[in-house]
């Protein structure tokens, strides 16, 4: 599949919704955030620094919330390339990842990629993901639920659906919660947030507005395809093993590189695909 990238800026900024308590994943959550969570030998976030670095990225924003000082200790204010600002959310505890988002509008003014701090992939998936207005999706399986999309003939998102709504007999696509996002979108995006903050939707899916945005037309994503190359979602312990069939620890090579924020960091790249089984492009047990 082909992406236009013509009059688009590439996109340097990330922005890493790490706030939850990853209560499915307790006791590994207890003494940790989720996004320190072990794969194999390497951190989920660990995993994600390495691939925004060998993308380009200059800026990663990261909300936290549960046990922050961890993800602070642990980044600290830059990895390679990549300078890190923080935002705490206070209200981590009763709020849901609309208000994470909605926690960003001030800090972020530039175009960016939202990521959720559960996700492992296979980095070369960032490829097409690097221009703004996309979303990355993966063909519906039956071993699949959770929010999905439906596409029209040019490949742009026609609507978002609970993944047990009926789709009419069209083809629904997994959302892989990964979305590369133009400043133009984002402040339309952050009018829409403001409102649900505002009526106390604080407990919504930042998916909510996305939704009503694609309906009434303000709002547009291409979407990518990552089928094909492993991606997975953890949110259970379960999802944690399945996830390390997918990404051994023998599937990587570590260098080490020196930042001023830490003597040592580990950056690792993919080198193997690990994509023989149906667990391969599926995500399991994922509530939205």
């Amino acid at each position: 599949m082909k992406y236009s990238s013509h009059h688009k800026e590439r996109v340097t900024t990330a922005l890493l919704l790490a706030a939850g308590t990853g209560s499915r994943l307790y006791p590994l959550t207890r003494n940790e955030p989720k996004c320190l969570t072990i794969v194999n030998g390497v951190s989920i976030l660990e995993r994600l620094i390495s691939s925004l670095n060998q993308h380009g990225f200059k800026r990663l924003v990261v909300v936290t919330g549960h046990l922050e000082n961890s993800i602070r200790d642990f980044l600290g204010n830059r990895v390679g390339d990549i300078e890190i600002d923080y935002i705490f959310s206070p209200l981590y505890k009763t709020t849901n990842n609309i208000y994470s988002l909605w926690m960003a509008r001030e800090v972020i003014n530039e175009s960016f990629l939202l990521l959720e701090s559960d996700l492992v992939f296979d980095e070369s998936l960032l490829d097409a993901m690097l221009y703004p207005d996309r979303i990355a999706v993966a063909k519906m399986q039956p071993w699949m639920n959770g929010t999905c999309v439906t596409i029209n003939k040019s490949q742009q998102v026609k609507a978002f659906l609970a993944g047990n709504a009926d789709s009419f007999g069209e083809t629904k696509y997994k959302t892989v919660n990964i979305y590369s996002i133009s400043l133009t979108s984002w402040r339309r995006i952050v009018k829409n947030l403001d409102r649900r903050i505002s009526d106390g939707k604080v407990n919504d899916y930042y998916e909510t507005v996305f939704a009503k945005m694609i309906a009434d037309d303000s709002l547009s994503f291409e979407i990518v395809s990552f089928g094909g190359k492993p991606w997975y979602e953890i949110d259970t312990i379960k999802d944690l093993a399945r996830a390390e069939k997918l990404f051994s620890s023998d599937s990587y090579t570590t260098t080490k590189f020196v930042t001023p924020s830490q003597p040592v960091f580990s950056n690792m790249q993919l080198i193997n695909s690990v994509a023989s089984t149906q667990e391969t492009t599926g995500v399991f047990n994922v509530t939205r």
